[in-house]
């Protein structure tokens, strides 16, 4: 695929993804930049790890600066002290280029996804149980999920 597709691909998955996924594309993004900031500094790439990290750096700021504090409070307080110690530690990993700071700034980052995934699905299954109930039909459980078969 040639890099003017490839943009159109992004440019179309990120005009018509929800909010949802434009929130794991984030953590996704982050975590990328921050792996291979990580691989640039293990080869003494140390201008391409500083812009990867600054890339990182942006989004998690972004992800900061649109919490909605009005909201949900608690839970943006806590989701900011995530993000401000995640944010401290891509600058400490840009500067000090110690791995430790690399890792313990991915490792939030992976847990905040994996978080954000689950949450995800929590989501569409209370959507489809609303969906469900409006045309009087039994909500989706585990075992009906299970027992759906996709081979012929």
């Amino acid at each position: 695929m040639n890099q003017h597709a490839a943009a159109n691909y992004l440019r179309t998955k990120v005009l018509t993804a929800t909010p949802e996924q434009l929130q794991l594309m984030l953590y996704d993004g982050a975590i990328r930049f921050t792996e291979q900031a990580r691989t640039a500094v293990a080869e003494k790439k140390y201008d391409v790890s500083y812009d990867l990290l600054t890339k990182a750096q942006r989004i998690i700021l972004e992800l900061q600066v649109t919490l909605k504090h009005k909201v949900a409070p608690d839970v943006c307080a806590k989701l900011s002290g995530l993000y401000n110690f995640m944010y401290r530690k891509l600058v400490e990993a840009n500067t000090s280029h110690e791995d430790k700071a690399f890792e313990d700034a991915l490792q939030l980052m992976r847990y905040q996804r994996e978080t954000w995934v689950l949450l995800m699905q929590k989501i569409s299954q209370t959507k489809a149980a609303a969906v469900a109930r409006t045309l009087d039909m039994p909500a989706p459980n585990a075992r009906m999920e299970a027992s759906i078969s996709f081979h012929g």
